[in-house]
């Protein structure tokens, strides 16, 4: 089954981000080679025609094949993020919004107390909210009995391609949800996306990962294949453990 974001169904399970590229021209060659539909971007650092002396990244990227998903990155208080999500809404045209606020800029944690808040205002003012946030189970369920119609926990702080580091967190929050769980940030190489996928989650955020390898175009096809793999094999649900050896073939069909 895809996947359903506001009312839109998605093939893809991948979401690619659009920052770290050479240029905007790599941008559109990784999106087509990842399989993704949804692009993410952040208000606050990329052009979308803020500024009519650069280049827009609309110019390259097409938004009636692909959804433009603009996100607060950059953003350290709920006001910040209420306002940028205001100026994304006014650039595109749509009440769709990644929410980010972060803790600081050392870490880039989420901050869990501003983004509660910029949470609450911004589904009051008729925002369609995706939220990245942290592994706290308590808060990834409140974030969605708010409003939200999608929890993105981390599965590692961003940029930093160490995978996920706390799987139990994340399968809590994925048994606890009525709504799609898409992991964000930390993903590094297409096993981490995959282990995602397998775990349960719905779909994958991932940027870095892409941008910042040697081949983003190769990188960006692994991806499309990492979560499209997991998501089988979850589907198909993996054998059981065991702590002893299984002969592979049944006794009776052996031949003596």
């Amino acid at each position: 089954m895809s996947l359903i974001l506001n009312n839109k169904l998605y093939n893809s399970r991948l979401i690619i981000g659009s920052g770290k590229y050479k240029n905007f021209n790599e941008t559109k060659n990784a999106l087509k080679s990842s399989g993704a539909e949804m692009i993410t971007v952040a208000i606050k650092r990329t052009n979308l025609g803020q500024d009519t002396n650069q280049e827009n990244l609309l110019n390259f990227i097409d938004s009636k094949k692909y959804k433009i998903l603009p996100n607060t990155a950059g953003c350290f208080t709920a006001d910040d993020a209420i306002r940028v999500s205001l100026l994304g809404k006014e650039l595109l045209g749509d009440n769709l919004v990644k929410l980010e606020v972060l803790a600081d800029k050392d870490t880039l944690l989420p901050n869990e107390e501003e983004t509660l808040v910029a949470a609450k205002e911004l589904v009051k003012l008729g925002f369609s909210i995706m939220v990245y946030t942290t592994d706290n189970v308590a808060l990834a369920k409140e974030l969605e009995e708010i409003g939200c119609i999608a929890v993105m926990p981390l599965a590692s702080p961003i940029g930093t391609g160490k995978g996920i580091m706390n799987s139990k967190n994340l399968k809590k929050i994925i048994y606890n949800a009525n709504v799609p769980i898409i992991v964000d940030a930390g993903i590094g190489t297409a096993s981490d996306a995959t282990i995602a996928m397998e775990l349960g989650c719905d779909g994958v955020l991932l940027n870095s990962a892409i941008a910042m390898s040697d081949n983003p175009i190769l990188m960006a096809e692994a991806m499309k294949y990492a979560v499209i793999s997991g998501r089988k094999a979850y589907e198909a649900k993996r054998m059981e453990i065991s702590d002893i050896a299984i002969p592979s073939s049944n006794k009776k069909n052996s031949i003596s």
